[in-house]
């Protein structure tokens, strides 16, 4: 079943010189759905750094909506508890003007965990049609993201 209620979801995330890309990517795809890892591929844009160091930003869109089904079915049903009730509570600080925000750990998704962080993370951007908060959140709660 699609989710029509979704645009898009963007996924971007950052490669800083001291990390392997190779398992920053392995992390990242161990969120996406295996059926569609495939199908998925990123942009790569590589910048130097403030010491000269090269910094690798990586983003997608996902407009199929059997992907983000997929995507929003799997981020669902591996968060915790403890960060859907976080979501819940702070919603707010999560949502603007239709877009659903959520940042989730590089490290722990290496072991096919998914798990809310602040820094460093892989960030999805959730766009629903609608853009109203209270619709978002919803539309959040039914789909399994929030409590």
């Amino acid at each position: 079943m699609a989710l029509p209620i979704i645009s898009y979801v963007d996924i971007r995330f950052v490669v800083h010189a001291t990390e392997d890309e190779k398992k920053v990517l392995e992390a990242v795809y161990n969120i996406l759905p295996n059926d569609f890892q495939n199908d998925i591929l990123f942009n790569r844009n590589v910048v130097d750094g403030h010491y000269g160091n090269p910094i690798t930003f990586f983003n997608t869109r996902i407009n199929d909506k059997e992907i983000i089904r997929a995507l929003v079915e799997n981020i669902s049903s591996k968060l915790s508890v403890l960060d859907k009730e976080e979501l819940s509570m702070e919603f707010d600080r999560y949502v603007d003007k239709g877009s659903f925000y959520i940042r989730l750990d590089k490290q722990v998704a290496l072991q096919e965990i998914i798990k809310l962080v602040i820094s460093d993370p892989i960030r999805i951007r959730i766009r629903f049609i609608k853009s109203k908060n209270e619709d978002v959140m919803e539309i959040c709660r039914s789909i399994g993201m929030l409590v």
